[in-house]
């Protein structure tokens, strides 16, 4: 073997040499098929190596722990390839006779043997032998026309073509195996960065995640003109606005004996000047803007401290737009009211025109129905909100944007 090998080396060594600028492009479209085959043939071939040197335990016979950290150090491999290597030596080992000779004579990939000898391994155990062959050799004609992402697509769907009275059954039980596994998968991980951030990370099963994409979807739009956000920044907004709603609803288990409630920590004086951060109950920090902007109409117990970090007042959401505050603002803005958006009442919040922390009442006349990307839009602080002398909101865009300053409205709202 080692002969033939070296003699695979001599030609690789002259292709290298080839001027490959002297090639028509049919030489180089050929010249790189047939580089595919032979690379995917070697893989194969390479792939029974590892499956004879870990039958035969030579990794530990060698004093390795295994043949995946054997091979991460012999052949300079990450340890993930090498374990890949190793399972996929296993897997394509315990494949039908056919895939095997498919590899060898570069007819499929080493990919798409992977898929079709899982593929086949998956079949039912009634199906029986005849049927796994007929899935086998259907699954290596597609290999000619999809790659292994959609051969795996239609490898579900196999005893479909090869014996449908047992599709429907089999659809069935892979369904049920796939939802078990979910479920006992399912989890949701909030984990502290040093930036700044939080990262969420998990896993949903299938209804779940519908659940949260019906949940999501209507808020993930573009929220006007001006709205810049990635598509992964309005998700994660609209994520902020169903917490927001269901805060809101005061329908949530109690957590201690009290109700959810975000509760910040910050002194009078920074909360009124703006100047400092506040502390969440976690310890996180909070910008002042954010601050501030929570004191619109969150759900915050704000716990203001004076120098000495005495308690001077713990507040019972007077400052919220709630009762026939809020039932009048719905009825006059109907929904955000800055121009173009179409988010309705139950997706925002009551925004106090002279915000709350700098003594602004909690009265129909110093509020505006925002939403929650556009609540922070405003806070930035380049549009200005402001009520008509017909008591309507209305929005003065920034000076780079119109040096007029001319006020817009949202017409999206407005009732007849």
């Amino acid at each position: 073997m080692l002969e033939s090998l070296a003699q695979v080396g001599g030609a690789v060594d002259d292709c290298a040499e080839t001027a490959l600028w002297a090639l028509s492009d049919d030489e180089l479209l050929a010249s790189l098929d047939a580089t595919q085959v032979l690379a995917q043939r070697l893989a194969a071939v390479q792939l029974g190596l590892v499956r004879e040197l870990d039958g035969r335990g030579v990794a530990i016979a060698q004093g390795a722990s295994s043949t995946a950290v054997w091979l991460r150090e012999r052949l300079r491999l990450s340890g993930r390839s090498a374990r890949q290597l190793v399972q996929l030596a296993t897997t394509i080992d315990a494949a039908p006779p056919a895939v095997r000779d498919a590899l060898l004579s570069g007819a499929i990939t080493v990919e798409q043997g992977r898929v079709v000898a899982e593929t086949v391994a998956a079949l039912p155990v009634e199906a029986g032998a005849e049927v796994a062959d007929k899935a086998t050799q259907l699954l290596i004609t597609w290999a000619d026309r999809f790659d292994p992402t959609s051969l795996s697509r239609l490898g579900e769907r196999v005893l479909a073509h090869v014996a449908p009275e047992l599709a429907d059954q089999a659809e069935l039980k892979a369904l049920e195996r796939a939802t078990e596994r979910a479920e006992a998968r399912r989890h949701v991980t909030l984990s502290e960065q040093q930036n700044g951030q939080v990262r969420l990370s998990g896993n949903l099963d299938t209804e779940t995640a519908s659940l949260l994409r019906e949940a999501i979807d209507p808020l993930c739009a573009p929220a006007g003109e001006h709205d810049d956000r990635s598509p992964g920044q309005r998700r994660a907004d609209a994520l902020g606005e169903i917490c927001r709603l269901a805060l809101r609803t005061g329908q949530l288990p109690d957590n201690g004996g009290d109700r959810p409630q975000l509760v910040v920590t910050v002194s009078l004086e920074e909360l009124v000047n703006g100047v400092r951060a506040g502390t969440l109950e976690s310890g996180t920090r909070l910008t002042p803007g954010a601050v501030r902007r929570l004191a619109c109409d969150a759900g915050v117990l704000p716990v203001v401290l004076d120098g000495n970090s005495q308690v001077l007042d713990v507040g019972r959401q007077r400052r919220l737009f709630t009762g026939p505050v809020r039932r009048a603002l719905v009825l006059r803005d109907g929904g955000c009211a800055f121009p173009g958006c179409d988010r309705p009442p139950r997706w925002c919040d009551g925004h106090h025109i002279r915000h709350w922390a700098d003594g602004g009442v909690t009265a129909l006349g110093n509020a505006v129905l925002l939403c929650g990307y556009h609540h922070r839009f405003i806070h930035r602080g380049d549009w200005t909100v402001r009520l008509a002398a017909d008591g309507r909101p209305q929005f003065l865009p920034p000076s780079w944007l119109d040096p007029l300053r001319t006020p817009r409205r949202n017409l999206y709202h407005l009732r007849c």
